[in-house]
């Protein structure tokens, strides 16, 4: 007899692929299929996110006083400091451990779902005079599962974060197609823990990221593993082995529950950022203030009909235009604490 999350399963796989049944039942055999895993649960929310957790490169420049031999390009959390202020990280920066971390949303509909890994840098810093700097830096991705009564779903591609543009990736044998944007190239996977996990990768200074190989590490990088409980920081600049810690975004240690902290944001997710400590000094001449956002306030410029943050807080909207999507997609939330919508 089939059991009742592999019945769940395979109801939901024929409604979603073949539009054999109304979404309202596909969407009940989703969930029936997917009882063992709940994300309206820090646990399920944690254990979702460390599933597809990104491996992650990240491109380190040592060159420059602004560098810090290499540090400045080092992942970590935004209280790395021990604090809540955002105007002193640039500074702090220098003299502080910077052990690696990085922040995940999740947020569910009845077909799929959603996660937004954040990766924070105390400074966005150059060393030419035709560039700026900045106080802060906070770029990301969210990776797009759909909930096929697996515990963990299928990974069905990603859209990442490249300062003011936003890139869109696949893995092979994706349903996603092209849709009102192209698609920028494969999401490559590689294994981790016995799992496979999508590969990004960061520039060095300005920390774009996109899906590797279409930024890499290029002389010295660090690579970066998911953890939900070790946090380590690099022995050098050119580390291969390093444990980042997950911290759900909702949770205490997370930064939603800070939006409205007015030592860390300022209006609309923008981090708090000021000239202090040098930015702007020496080869880069300019230090813009305010100049990172938090995932409820990234933007693409010219993405059409999404909105600021869009990409974190209605990431189906997003993904219905971005991407050519099944029938059967689903656009309504059933756990989305961005919009109220269930309580983390």
């Amino acid at each position: 007899m089939m059991s009742l999350n592999r019945r769940g399963a395979a109801v939901a796989a024929s409604c979603l692929a073949l539009s054999a049944c109304s979404l309202d039942v596909a969407e009940e055999a989703v969930a029936e299929a997917s009882d063992a895993l709940t994300v309206t649960s820090a646990d399920g929310r944690a254990a979702l996110a460390l599933r597809w957790a990104p491996i992650h490169y990240q491109d380190v420049d040592v060159t420059g006083s602004h560098a810090l031999g290499g540090r400045a390009d080092y992942i970590s959390r935004v209280d790395f400091d021990g604090d809540w202020s955002a105007t002193n990280n640039w500074e702090n920066a220098g003299g502080r451990a910077l052990p690696a971390h990085a922040y995940h949303a999740v947020v569910e509909t009845g077909t799929h779902w959603f996660i937004v890994y954040t990766f924070f840098h105390p400074r966005d810093w150059m060393d030419s005079p035709f560039d700026t700097e900045h106080e802060n830096d906070s770029e990301g991705v969210l990776v797009i599962v759909e909930r096929d009564g697996t515990e963990h779903g299928r990974l069905l591609g990603a859209v990442t974060v490249a300062h003011t543009d936003f890139y869109s990736f696949v893995p092979d044998g994706s349903p996603l197609v092209g849709g009102n944007e192209s698609i920028d190239g494969k999401l490559s996977l590689a294994s981790f823990g016995g799992q496979s996990h999508p590969i990004t990768a960061q520039e060095a200074k300005g920390h774009g990221l996109k899906a590797w190989p279409s930024y890499d590490i290029v002389g010295d990088g660090v690579k970066y593993y998911p953890s939900l409980t070790q946090a380590e920081e690099p022995s050098s600049a050119s580390d291969p082995d390093v444990r980042y810690r997950l911290i759900d975004t909702y949770g205490p240690d997370g930064i939603w529950p800070r939006r409205n902290l007015a030592t860390l944001f300022t209006s609309s997710g923008a981090f708090l950022g000021d000239r202090g400590g040098g930015c702007g000094s020496g080869l880069s001449f300019y230090c813009p203030t305010n100049a990172a956002n938090a995932p409820w306030g990234w933007d693409d410029g010219d993405d059409g009909p999404i909105a600021r943050g869009e990409i974190a807080t209605d990431p189906a909207k997003l993904v219905a235009h971005y991407f050519g999507v099944p029938a059967g997609f689903s656009r309504s939330y059933s756990f989305n604490p961005f919009l109220g919508i269930g309580s983390p």
